[in-house]
């Protein structure tokens, strides 16, 4: 005689809070998901702003603002406002943060990437704070201050991946649905590898070409010794090679008969967004980097991983749906085909 199937557990056996929190992915998870990733790139530029106004001593120590006050004082001007106030936006990292990992809590053994790429998000914001604080504790060291960047857009690259996936699952409403919704080929799926990486690499040698320039935050905070016109010409290079990947992508996928209009789109919305970033950077170069292009600059940055994250995913995504509701199909009976079909294998993850 076989068992008798066993449903999987339901938030209302834990009861408590668990009981009270969604269980089930809805359009606030994805307005969750999108304010996770607009605000990680908002952090993004205005850190950066912090940097270009002169202000990144603005606190001067950490994690207090001065040895004996938490926030700042009048005699410390606005340089010690706009500091402060770059660490006050913090707070609303972790309420955005925070809300996203209890939306996802009941679903975290259903729907467990999801479930971790929140927790990762949440556990990021301490993270750059302490890296934050050395950032500050170091006078502003220039190679600090770029780890500090590369873990905020480490974290703009997870909340893309957050976007795709909860608008995928919603599009689904059923298990099974793949990211990558249309055909792939070696090439698109060996391009797609290529961007991701070739951005990184972009990524980082901006920053060593922008500890190298003017803006170090604060006027006497340590600079690079490097020729600031030799890293530039090697910061360009990998930018070079991405265009080209970019536009093997653009014709491959466009003249595949199977790929989707999603994957065309994210390919699409690369090439524009390598178009422009490449314009604002030749300009802020022979312009002297003023410092309203240097803003643009980042937000491109910015821009640029997620768009990058997203033309990877949508080429060698391994991501199934796993339903929008998974409790909701649980029938009383243990023998109905909701039952069987609720402690079905949600797939790959």
């Amino acid at each position: 005689m076989s068992p008798t199937p066993t449903a999987p557990r339901t938030p209302d056996d834990e009861g408590g809070l668990a009981a009270r929190l969604p269980r089930r992915i809805s359009p606030l998870t994805r307005r969750l998901a999108i304010a996770s990733l607009a605000s990680e790139i908002g952090i993004i530029v205005t850190g950066g702003a912090v940097r270009l106004t002169g202000s990144g001593l603005g606190c001067p120590t950490w994690p207090r603002c001065t040895p004996e006050s938490i926030t700042n004082t009048p005699e410390m001007g606005i340089h010690g406002i706009i500091e402060f106030g770059n660490r006050t936006l913090t707070f609303v990292l972790v309420i955005i943060a925070a809300a996203m990992f209890l939306t996802l809590w009941n679903l975290r053994r259903t729907h467990r990437s999801l479930f971790w790429m929140s927790v990762g998000l949440l556990a990021g914001i301490p993270a750059q704070a302490v890296v934050g604080g050395i950032t500050v504790l170091t006078q502003l060291n220039p190679w600090v201050v770029a780890l500090h960047f590369i873990v905020s857009a480490v974290m703009v690259a997870v909340a893309t991946l957050m976007v795709i996936r909860v608008n995928a699952e919603l599009r689904a409403e059923e298990p099974g649905a793949p990211v990558v919704d249309g055909r792939t080929t070696p090439v698109t799926r060996a391009a797609g590898w290529a961007v991701f990486a070739l951005t990184w690499v972009v990524v980082y040698l901006g920053t060593v070409v922008t500890g190298t320039g003017p803006h170090g935050g604060d006027p006497g905070a340590p600079r690079h010794a490097f020729d600031p016109l030799l890293v530039t010409r090697v910061h360009a290079l990998p930018v070079y090679l991405i265009l080209a990947t970019t536009l093997v992508l653009l014709f491959t996928v466009h003249g595949a008969a199977g790929a989707s209009t999603r994957q065309r789109g994210a390919v699409l919305r690369l090439l524009a967004i390598l178009v422009v970033q490449a314009g604002i950077g030749y300009t802020q170069h022979f312009t002297g980097l003023p410092v309203g292009l240097v803003i643009l600059h980042l937000l491109g940055s910015a821009l640029l991983v997620a768009a990058a994250t997203e033309v990877w995913d949508r080429q060698r995504s391994r991501y199934l749906t796993h339903g929008t509701d998974p409790f909701g199909v649980i029938s009383p009976s243990a023998d109905g085909p909701s039952a069987t079909h609720a402690a079905a294998p949600a797939g790959r993850r």
